[in-house]
């Protein structure tokens, strides 16, 4: 949408100005007539913070998750399409998400079905919420397809924050570590470094490479800065805008050991629970699939889904490329096969999807009770080598005197 400054006079004859968000110049004054405003004067704003707000965002997914459930609650306890709208877009905390809704309210007021209207804001409302939404309006069950849709993005925020507290916890131990080296190294070894060179006492090996990396540390620390800087910006560039980088960093992920095993598990969980509450929904299979590649976060897996997409267009099986592909373990394969004979589908994903969900909860449990001490192990042999190096050719020292 475009912020449009006005002015103009009410029915009272007063004179009146403000923005008003609009698709453009003719709905902006319409807007502005059903307010009781006769626009004199309207233009696009130039400001910057106006453009800021025209152009929008992303929803935090804390904030979509409430939406859903409340969105859910709401209809189900008989409130219409366009009061629960309003309500939510007046209450919700997220401006992005207030701005869309109140944009939807009022095409939803002059006849556009809720699906089409959430359709035009597409960074606040993902392709599988509209579809499955368009899908409970054709068939007269929308109270029980957001019902749906809240226990999806219920399930699969706290299956993202999970993985998520799983992998932090290590990256930032792992900061810590070297954070408490670089201290180490600038400032306490610089100070014994000083003191063996007066005494010109011969130093063990250990000593001479933690005094060395400390003098380089010292006199290099800046090209370091630079190089650290450079390879997350190069990351973070080819991440998002190289696809070929972007699989290969996702097939790694699922490769290493012991994390690999829990992203595969999560991808497969949340692919399972997607199609699962695509075809629960009545959304064409076809058309689940290619929502699923793109909402399941993982091209490595999406790619699976696509040729399981291209398998069903040549009639063949939707388990048929899972069978063929390391990512699939048999306990999925077979129950999607039995799902596909005997028209259960749907059940048997969402099945699979329970049990790797509470599986990934196992998994996560355990991670934690076991990378806290590893990790602790490993803070201290880092720092304990440094001491270890300083403490040794002191003892030859007091020895000597």
């Amino acid at each position: 949408m475009t912020v449009f400054k006005y002015s103009g006079r009410t029915s009272t004859g007063a004179m009146k100005k403000g923005v008003i968000d609009a698709e453009t110049q003719v709905a902006a004054v319409a807007k502005l007539r059903k307010q009781g405003i006769n626009p004199r004067e309207i233009a696009e704003s130039n400001s910057i913070l106006h453009k800021e707000l025209a152009v929008g965002g992303k929803v935090k997914n804390e904030d979509f998750v409430v939406y859903c459930r409340q969105f859910a609650t709401l209809i189900r306890a008989g409130v219409s399409l366009v009061e629960s709208t309003k309500i939510l877009a007046e209450q919700t905390t997220s401006k992005v998400l207030k701005k869309a809704l109140f944009a939807v309210e009022e095409d939803i007021r002059t006849g556009t079905t809720f699906s089409s209207a959430a359709a035009k804001s597409d960074k606040v409302f993902p392709p599988m919420f509209v579809n499955m939404i368009r899908a409970g309006e054709a068939t007269g069950n929308l109270d029980e397809t957001l019902e749906r849709l809240a226990i999806y993005y219920e399930k699969q925020h706290n299956l993202k924050k999970k993985i998520q507290s799983t992998m932090m916890y290590p990256l930032i131990l792992f900061i810590m570590t070297i954070i408490v080296v670089v201290f180490l190294m600038l400032t306490i070894v610089p100070t014994f470094t000083s003191m063996f060179a007066d005494f010109d006492a011969e130093l063990p090996g250990i000593t001479l490479f933690v005094m060395g990396l400390s003098d380089f540390i010292k006199a290099f620390w800046w090209l370091m800065l630079i190089i650290v800087v450079g390879l997350v910006v190069g990351f973070n560039y080819l991440f998002k805008n190289n696809k070929q980088f972007h699989y290969q960093v996702h097939y790694l992920l699922l490769r290493m050991p012991i994390f690999g095993k829990l992203l595969q598990k999560a991808a497969i969980a949340r692919m399972s629970r997607s199609l699962s509450s695509l075809f629960s929904s009545s959304v064409p299979i076809l058309q689940a699939l290619s929502i699923v590649e793109k909402v399941i976060g993982n091209p490595v897996m999406g790619q699976v889904v696509l040729q399981s997409r291209a398998s069903l267009e040549k009639g063949s099986t939707l388990s048929a490329p899972l069978q063929k592909s390391w990512l699939f373990p048999p306990l999925v394969t077979q129950m999607t096969a039995i799902g596909e004979k005997t028209g259960s589908l749907d059940y048997m994903l969402e099945k699979i999807a329970d049990f790797y969900e509470d599986d990934v909860d196992r998994t996560v449990d355990t991670l934690k009770g076991l990378i806290e001490p590893l990790m602790i192990v490993f803070l201290a042999a880092i720092v304990g080598t440094i001491v270890l190096a300083i403490m040794v050719p002191m003892f030859s020292l007091y020895e000597q005197v």
